[in-house]
């Protein structure tokens, strides 16, 4: 399982289009993804989920993965 902490630096926090990019690029790795913020933790690969964080600027949040291309999402995922 790898972890990694990131902020949202977009003025606008994470809005539909970059949530729905943020899904697809997860969706194209088998590995578990999970986007968790304090005690919250949703699907990566549900936009419903994602969007239900209401992550706005300054916000900090953690990208978890874990399966065989955990590494990789994780990488793609932080891009």
């Amino acid at each position: 399982m790898i972890r990694k902490t990131m902020n949202i630096e977009n003025l606008e926090g994470l809005q539909s289009r970059t949530a729905a990019l943020l899904v697809q690029v997860a969706g194209k790795f088998a590995s578990t993804i999970w986007i968790e913020q304090g005690s919250k933790r949703v699907n990566a690969k549900s936009i419903m989920g994602v969007l239900s964080l209401r992550l706005k600027r300054g916000d900090e949040f953690h990208i978890v993965a874990r399966g065989d291309d955990e590494k990789q999402a994780i990488a793609a995922l932080t891009r």
